[in-house]
């Protein structure tokens, strides 16, 4: 079985089109199982009770933003293993130096193409 079978993807966006424009990507790359969350705070809580394997979140929502989100996944046992893309249009040297910091696995500035989108979730988990 292809990684892309099985492979379980948490989209967090506050923005329906950015998010739909993700999940249009993953359906494209063959991805199945596909979750989303509209906000950080709201990502948090379902991850902790069901894990996936890769988060793809954007940088830029109300309350609780990518890397908040990011900082609150990798401080949760059950939550701080799990791969984790950010997503903006603004590729700010300091949002990616934060990133990298809290352990981001990659960055993708926006607007990306299916072919990008690939490169950066299997630099993160391997061939799909």
């Amino acid at each position: 079985m292809a990684l892309r079978d099985s492979i379980r993807i948490m989209v967090v966006d506050d923005m329906s089109t950015s998010r739909g424009l993700i999940i249009q990507a993953l359906e494209e790359l063959g991805i199945k199982k596909i979750d989303f969350c509209k906000d950080g705070a709201s990502a948090l809580r379902q991850l902790a009770a069901n894990p996936v394997h890769l988060v793809i979140s954007d940088y830029n929502m109300p309350g609780l933003d990518g890397l908040g989100l990011l900082k609150g996944i990798r401080e949760n046992k059950t939550t701080q293993r799990m791969g984790f893309i950010l997503v903006s249009g603004t590729a700010n040297r300091d949002i990616i130096e934060k990133g990298q910091a809290l352990g981001m696995n990659n960055f993708l500035k926006k607007p990306f193409t299916t072919d990008g989108m690939r490169r950066a979730i299997q630099t993160v988990v391997g061939a799909l």
